[in-house]
């Protein structure tokens, strides 16, 4: 079972994504073996996470079993959400520029289900050390630290940051990730802590998994970053 934790639908304003699609991801997907991906509206993300949260919903109820939803919040408009019928709550402090460690998160911790956030080495809104503050604060959420700290010179500070917290997990998606990083973050953190995401519609999916299919991974470490690691973090929350 291939599971992608971190997946887009939608256009952004200065990023060239060639097929914004679900039916293109739906086609990518099969092509590679993916049994289903966490999708957010970059609509959402963006200026409306209202309406894009709705109709990254209408895109899973489309196609049954092969998206899960991560609902957006957004702490400057308190974006209503629900408990049902996604996987968990999509942040991204760096759009919204509201550092991940802000009293204005609480009532996404506070609804106890996993959250996928954008993590940034050195921002001054999602550095992996604030991982670190509310893994600590919230120890029974599933965190989901998205690209890892996304530049390969903080990889592994964001592994040692975390280490302590068995409720953070690091997703590898991003243009800087590779195969060996991949491999060496199992072993820096252990197979379990390791998650796979491909970021497409912004990146293309054959070349996010190429990374987890090739990397230097014993095969069971492969099994449970490609798809058992999130199935364990989903649980029936999964398709």
């Amino acid at each position: 079972m291939i599971l992608d934790a971190h997946g887009h639908v939608g256009t952004w304003p200065d990023f060239l994504i060639p097929d914004p699609t679900a039916g293109g991801l739906v086609a990518a997907m099969d092509r590679i073996g993916v049994t289903a991906m966490g999708i957010s509206h970059l609509l959402a993300v963006g200026p409306d996470a209202g309406r894009g949260n709705r109709l990254a919903r209408e895109i899973a109820e489309r196609h049954p079993g092969r998206f899960g939803v991560w609902q957006v919040y957004n702490p400057h408009h308190r974006t209503p959400l629900s408990l049902d019928g996604v996987w968990g709550v999509k942040l991204h402090p760096d759009v919204h520029q509201c550092r991940l460690d802000d009293p204005r998160y609480d009532p996404v911790w506070e609804l106890g289900l996993p959250v996928l956030s954008h993590g940034q080495t050195d921002s001054a809104w999602s550095d992996p050390e604030q991982f670190a503050t509310v893994a600590a604060r919230h120890p029974d959420v599933p965190i989901l630290m998205g690209h890892t700290g996304l530049w390969p010179s903080g990889f592994t500070r964001a592994a040692r940051l975390v280490a302590g917290h068995p409720n953070v997990f690091l997703e590898v998606c991003g243009s800087k990730s590779t195969g060996r990083w991949i491999a060496r973050l199992a072993s820096l953190a252990g197979a379990e802590r390791v998650v796979f995401g491909s970021d497409a519609c912004f990146l293309d999916l054959r070349i996010g998994y190429g990374r987890v299919a090739l990397a230097p991974l014993a095969p069971a470490d492969r099994a449970l970053i490609q798809g058992g690691n999130l199935a364990r973090i989903l649980g029936p929350r999964l398709p």
